[in-house]
């Protein structure tokens, strides 16, 4: 079972930067994106009649969003924690027979920090959300997580200490979810390779020189460690201040696809 994740800094702009050739050639089974920056009817997105399309809208216009579109059926869709009041658009829960799929967009801690009291607040919540579906059927997470966690997941480790992304406090609010029984696939598959980026700025010549940070992830639930067959980022793909991100897990987790 293949799958991508992609922060796509909005849809409507990547569709345009080569987001229908990079879907078509990773012939993933689900695909899910984040900051889609749309509304419902501001875009027609034809994938073809094998994927079902699963759209979570932020009440205010040209902002986060968040989508799945999905060649296996889901059992049921959920819109946001299920105590979630933000409006932001920010997770999508999809239920297949085996698990759980959470695509999420986590919210930022804003360059001066002014947001990382109600960051932390939220990595609560959410790591509570996580572990209540764990306890029913293993979790598949992915999405743009805004933080790299340990210094070999961003270029210049100490320049950035305390930064937005950075600071201590995020970084331990993700050691505390893997260790409520999370894994990193792609820090597990690799877990000395450096370089290895998921974000750049925009800033010139950045990207050119590699100068980024890992910030976009896919969490398992930590019983489903067996079962990854490939964690990679796909570095040489363009159209977004991001690149995707993928996950291949053996077949035998859902019966019926490929």
């Amino acid at each position: 079972m293949k799958l991508v994740s992609w922060n796509v800094n909005g849809l409507r702009a990547c569709v345009t930067k080569g987001f229908g050739d990079y879907f078509r050639e990773a012939d993933a089974d689900i695909f899910c994106v984040q900051e889609t920056k749309l509304q419902e009817g501001q875009i027609e997105l034809d994938l073809g009649e094998e994927y079902g399309q699963f759209w979570n809208y932020a009440v205010k216009k040209g902002y986060s969003g968040t989508a799945v579109f999905t060649r296996i059926k889901p059992i049921t869709v959920r819109y946001g924690m299920e105590e979630d009041s933000e409006n932001e658009g920010r997770i999508l829960t999809l239920e297949f027979d085996s698990f759980y799929l959470v695509n999420v967009y986590t919210p930022n801690a804003k360059r001066d920090l002014s947001r990382l009291d109600y960051r932390m607040e939220w990595e609560e919540r959410f790591r509570t959300y996580l572990t209540e579906l764990d306890a029913r059927k293993p979790v598949i997470v992915c999405g743009d997580l805004n933080v790299a966690h340990q210094e070999i997941d961003i270029k210049n480790a100490k320049s950035n200490i305390g930064n937005s992304g950075f600071t201590d406090e995020e970084r331990g609010k993700f050691s505390t979810l893997l260790e409520a029984g999370f894994i990193d696939s792609f820090r597990h598959q690799h877990p000395e390779r450096g370089d290895t980026f998921s974000w750049w700025s925009f800033m010139p010549k950045v990207r050119e020189r590699n100068i980024g940070w890992r910030i976009d992830y896919f969490l398992v639930s930590a019983r489903l460690a067996p079962s990854i067959v490939e964690a990679e980022i796909d570095c040489h793909i363009f159209g977004s201040d991001h690149c995707p991100v993928r996950l291949e897990l053996a077949d035998t987790l859902h019966n019926g696809v490929r």
